[in-house]
């Protein structure tokens, strides 16, 4: 098969389209022919280096969706030709945050994409349990979205959800703008994203979000939100995020931030309003309702800019480092 194997990792990485042989799966695994896998941020930490779990070579993409092409000797609720979709997330059931039911906080963290061969290949190997069949009527956009949008179900899973309640989101890339749409089926009376890219902000427009700008004070609110959500990880973003939080309000830690940064805020200010501070991490118990919200009509289509084969990755990175366009995904069946 072919995959995109990324050899060592350096400021943009050292990476190869090359022939690597068929897996096989495991008594409990199938093995899925690849038909999208999307581009992640996660991706991005892969080929800089800056993961510790990370080992190499490896075969990165942990959003993928695909057909069923074999399956293991003891798999029975699975079957050669389902559509599926696949959680990369695999705790280990035994920490003890696993057997208290917080899986995706797990101590033994493995994953699909991540720690083991992912899904910038044709074919890739998974646990039956992480296969999630797909509905017939689901588009390849759809498919492919299910893995980030399991993430943003957890993170709206984290919201105190009150109906009627304002939101402001800082950033309108793909998280930001599937927060969008998950918080205002939540209830939400107006969603509001912040961002610096002006294509990015008029894409916003266009998909539904009550304004759209490029600094908060444009949005003369000054009472604050009662809920504000940061999706970008930059702790610029966070900091002016949290001014912006209303008395008894909520603050969302919803990107993914750079270890080492520390953000500034008033801890007199969170204790004498009542902010709370949450985090979301990941995927948990999320994976089933996502494909639910999309097969039930929730239209995110329009989120997916870019679709290229395996051997136009550079182009894929530089145009996801650019920020330009939304969502790319990989197609490895398509060349």
């Amino acid at each position: 098969m072919r995959a995109l194997v990324v050899t060592a990792p350096g400021p943009r990485g050292t990476t190869a389209v090359t022939e690597l042989p068929d897996p096989r799966p495991e008594p409990d695994e199938v093995v899925v022919r690849v038909t999208s896998c999307g581009l992640c941020g996660t991706d991005m930490h892969i080929l800089g280096g800056e993961l510790p779990v990370v080992d190499y070579p490896l075969v990165p993409g942990h959003e993928l969706t695909g057909e069923i092409v074999a399956v293991g000797t003891a798999v029975r609720d699975r079957k050669v030709g389902e559509r599926v979709a696949v959680d990369p997330n695999m705790p280990c059931g035994a920490c003890h945050y696993c057997r208290i039911g917080r899986g995706n906080l797990c101590e033994d963290y493995t994953a699909i994409g991540v720690t083991r061969a992912g899904g910038f290949a044709e074919l890739v190997a998974a646990p039956a349990r992480c296969a999630y069949v797909l509905p017939a009527h689901l588009s390849e956009a759809a498919a492919g979205l299910v893995e980030p949008l399991s993430c943003a179900v957890h993170g709206l899973n984290r919201l105190p959800r009150r109906p009627g309640e304002h939101y402001l989101i800082y950033g309108a890339g793909t998280m930001g703008l599937m927060m969008a749409a998950l918080v205002r089926t939540a209830g939400a009376a107006s969603v509001c994203v912040v961002d610096l890219n002006e294509e990015r902000l008029a894409f916003a427009r266009s998909f539904g979000v009550d304004a759209a700008v490029t600094h908060a004070d444009a949005l003369d609110r000054a009472p604050g939100f009662e809920v504000v959500v940061d999706a970008t990880g930059v702790v610029a973003a966070i900091e002016d995020g949290l001014r912006r939080v209303r008395r008894g309000g909520t603050f969302l830690q919803f990107g993914v931030a750079d270890p080492a940064r520390a953000a500034s805020f008033s801890p007199y200010r969170v204790y004498s309003q009542e902010i709370d501070i949450i985090g979301s991490m990941a995927v948990h118990n999320s994976f089933q309702p996502a494909i639910d919200l999309l097969a039930a009509g929730l239209d995110l289509d329009p989120l997916v800019s870019d679709v290229y084969g395996l051997g136009d990755f550079d182009e894929a990175v530089a145009r996801f480092r650019a920020g330009t366009g939304r969502k790319i995904h990989l197609a490895p069946q398509k060349g």
